[in-house]
């Protein structure tokens, strides 16, 4: 099995935006789900944004971006990235999951399945970094 990383960035409001800019130029597949497509809205005025976004190139690009809910603080410089780790392996994932877990500073969503994932989590770990870890969907 192989995992991958990818570089994940937090906006408010403009992610769409970021990601239809970033496939203008690398091309490939883009893909977006919104809070109201994953059932997930907090307020009505993010209904339409991005909780999921994604382009991804034939060439190996790849970027991940979502807006950031409004139930949680953001300041741009501060928070404005993630590092995701994604495999189809839910033992290899749970591997890395428990390793970044020993000494997180914060677990903000538990690992476990999700509406668009069998496996999702996000923590902070012991260095300050964001990791969003999962198990990626078939199909």
């Amino acid at each position: 099995m192989k995992v991958q990383t990818t570089p994940h960035i937090n906006f408010r409001g403009e992610a769409r935006n970021a990601l239809e800019f970033y496939h203008s130029i690398f091309g490939g597949e883009i893909s977006i789900a919104t809070y109201t497509d994953i059932h997930a809205v907090e307020d009505s005025s993010q209904a339409n944004s991005v909780a999921f976004g994604n382009v991804k190139a034939p060439n190996g690009f790849q970027i991940m971006a979502y807006d950031v809910q409004p139930s949680k603080d953001f300041d741009r410089g501060v928070n404005s990235f993630y590092v995701t780790l994604q495999g189809s392996e839910p033992e290899e994932i749970k591997k890395g999951w428990d390793a970044l877990e020993k000494n997180a500073k914060n677990i903000l969503i538990p690992l476990g399945p999700a509406p668009f994932a069998p496996l999702y989590g996000m923590l902070t770990d012991q260095f300050g970094v964001t990791w969003i870890i999962g198990v990626i969907a078939e199909g």
